[in-house]
């Protein structure tokens, strides 16, 4: 068995169901005996408005997936992934876009420069490679769009882009969420 094959990219835009899907994902996972399922939270409470959205996120979740566990890693998805990946253990990542955020535009610390960002996204790279268990992975497809105007908003586009292609040649499936319907783009057969 390939793991790698096992692992499942979810796009879409806002509100499009990636997450419902990765929650439901998670909770086929659980229905089998002694499997555990854990998902790598990125998002960064900067102000009260985020830290309500985080609290009925953590609250909904708990409800639809009891048994789904919740680390919280706004920076280090790497290390998160090597921790938290078994082979009993579905891991969810939810969001690659919130993660590029916290290291591109943080609101503490310094933002990670462009010649450090290709490594970060290698060193996800090998830990999916490496993981002995299932991971689905959520983002946010901005790129349909038009141009942002600013240089950091494109380069942000750009990067999230190069994320995106890097995490769907790791992954056997990719499904692009429209409308909560699920579209299949790759298939663990490799074929689109």
């Amino acid at each position: 068995m390939n793991p790698a094959n096992d692992h499942h990219f979810l796009l879409g835009g806002q509100r499009s169901g990636k997450s419902r899907r990765a929650e439901g994902l998670a909770a086929a996972w659980l229905a089998t005996p002694g499997r555990e399922a854990v998902l790598i939270a990125t998002a960064f409470a900067g102000d009260a408005e985020m830290a309500d959205r985080i609290a009925i996120h953590r609250r909904d979740r708990a409800e639809r997936v009891p048994g789904l566990g919740t680390v919280e890693e706004p920076r280090d998805l790497a290390g998160a992934l090597r921790a938290h990946s078994q082979a009993h253990r579905l891991v969810v990542v939810d969001c690659l876009t919130l993660w590029l955020t916290n290291l591109l535009m943080p609101l503490h610390g310094p933002a990670v420069d462009s010649a450090g960002l290709p490594a970060l996204f290698d060193d996800v790279a090998a830990a999916l490679a490496s993981a002995p268990g299932p991971v689905v992975l959520v983002s946010n497809e901005i790129g349909l769009g038009l141009s942002p105007l600013t240089r950091e908003a494109r380069r942000f586009v750009d990067e999230l882009g190069r994320l995106h292609q890097l995490v769907a040649a790791a992954c056997g499936e990719v499904t692009l969420m429209v409308a909560g319907l699920p579209v299949a783009v790759k298939r663990k057969s490799g074929n689109p």
